[in-house]
């Protein structure tokens, strides 16, 4: 039912709990729901209704007056719905339009900084192990959606004798950080493109030194005689440091091996059809994590992508991390124990209740 209705598992079951779409027999034992073939035209329509944003007590009555004779009263639901979300683009087009007008004042003011950051020069040096290391606690979280092309690279950020390198793809954050030699200016920030961080990286082997050259909006690392060098993106990267949360929440550290173990083996959830695997985490008062079978409906319990979890444990390189946890809707930080500047973020995955 969930993959012919487009509607997921944890979907059903809400709208069962809910009374919108109640199975035609459930087993008194397992719990498991059955369905008439005939539910399926419903579910479709209940999947559409959901994609267009219909609040439920709605959907409630439109499902109800599908099928009968006089269908006016779900012509009057539908049109009214589609004017709420009418007159909504329309207030959100008026604020986009103000937040433009508001863009559009920063960055004019903004040029001149902008260029003469751009044309500062700097020859630092970094110890390769360091870099090699600070690059592949942030790769896996580098963005590749064409429309957000500021997102397409990592970000080098250098102040006093530190070296930050952070990547984001919105869904996920990564920050590490490694030391450097050289630089006695302020702040410098270039945002790498990804396949130049790669040949960096792949300079960077070896208990040696490298050389970080910056020059206007060119970047090169050197290796001996070996030499990685381009343009850098000409974007903004969003300012990471608002995003960062601060220590706290519920905590758990973690043994990195089994607690991958135990999310490639324990229970997941699908939030849609066709969508990611989540896992469900909980962490009681005493610091202990647990995996949330479906059943488990507690309301401190938080959902993450399955397969990002996993990457930001690897790309963590600890064999012990500190989990942190707050409400159902925060960030998720996976904080190294001997440097907690340097973690991963995720997006909690809203759950149907």
């Amino acid at each position: 039912m969930a993959r012919d209705s487009g509607l997921g598992v944890s979907a059903l079951r809400f709208y069962d709990r809910a009374g919108v779409l109640v199975p035609a027999w459930t087993d008194p034992g397992s719990g498991y729901r059955w369905y008439d073939p005939g539910q399926l035209n419903q579910a479709r329509t209940l999947a559409r209704l959901r994609r267009a944003g219909m609040p439920l007590a709605d959907i409630r009555l439109v499902l109800a007056g599908w099928s009968g004779a006089d269908t006016a009263l779900v012509r009057t639901l539908l049109t009214a719905h589609l004017r709420r979300l009418e007159q909504g683009l329309a207030d959100a087009r008026g604020e986009f339009s103000a937040l433009r007008a508001l863009l559009d004042q920063r960055e004019t003011t903004m040029t001149s900084t902008r260029t003469a950051t751009a044309t500062s020069t700097a020859r630092l040096s970094v110890a390769a192990f360091g870099l090699a290391a600070a690059l592949d606690a942030v790769r896996y979280a580098v963005g590749t959606d064409p429309d957000l092309p500021a997102l397409g690279g990592v970000l080098f950020d250098i102040e006093g004798d530190s070296l930050r390198v952070v990547a984001t793809d919105r869904y996920r954050l990564a920050v590490a950080r490694t030391g450097l030699e050289g630089h006695d200016g302020g702040r410098v920030q270039r945002v790498v493109p990804t396949p130049l961080v790669d040949a960096m990286r792949a300079l960077s082997e070896g208990d040696g030194d490298v050389l970080l050259r910056l020059d206007g909006d060119r970047v090169a690392l050197e290796a001996g005689d070996r030499e990685a060098a381009g343009q850098c993106l000409g974007h903004d990267f969003p300012d990471y440091r608002l995003l960062l949360p601060a220590a706290g929440g519920r905590r758990a550290l973690v043994d990195v091996a089994a607690f991958r173990a135990a999310l490639e083996t324990g229970p997941v959830r699908t939030a849609e059809a066709g969508a990611a695997d989540l896992s469900v985490l909980r962490v009681d008062s005493g610091g202990t994590v647990t995996l949330c079978a479906e059943s488990d409906d507690a309301p401190d319990r938080v959902a993450v992508n399955r397969d990002f979890l996993l990457d930001a444990l690897a790309a963590g390189a600890r064999d012990r991390l500190a989990l942190e946890l707050g409400a159902p809707t925060a960030p998720i930080a996976i904080r190294r124990l001997d440097d907690e500047g340097a973690l991963s973020i995720l997006m909690p995955v809203r759950l149907e209740e």
